[in-house]
């Protein structure tokens, strides 16, 4: 009986551990996952601001030159 208690504490032992670092890498992931949306909201804007600071030509796009 003694010997399935010590059994059952390390496995709880062990898990806990596993918890832990299962833990960390979440809240790791976590943070650059909000890094990476703060970066995507800014490469948004500054495409819109280009978008919107180049004149209109509907699209249509000169030949090259060796044409």
């Amino acid at each position: 009986m003694n010997d399935e208690i010590i059994d059952l504490q390390t496995r709880v032992a062990f898990q806990d551990g596993l918890l832990d670092e299962l833990n960390q890498v979440l809240t790791s992931q976590q943070q650059q996952i909000t890094r990476l949306e703060m970066t995507m909201g800014v490469m948004r804007t500054q495409i819109q601001t280009m978008q919107s600071s180049q004149p209109e030509d509907n699209g249509v796009e000169p030949p090259p030159p060796h044409y």
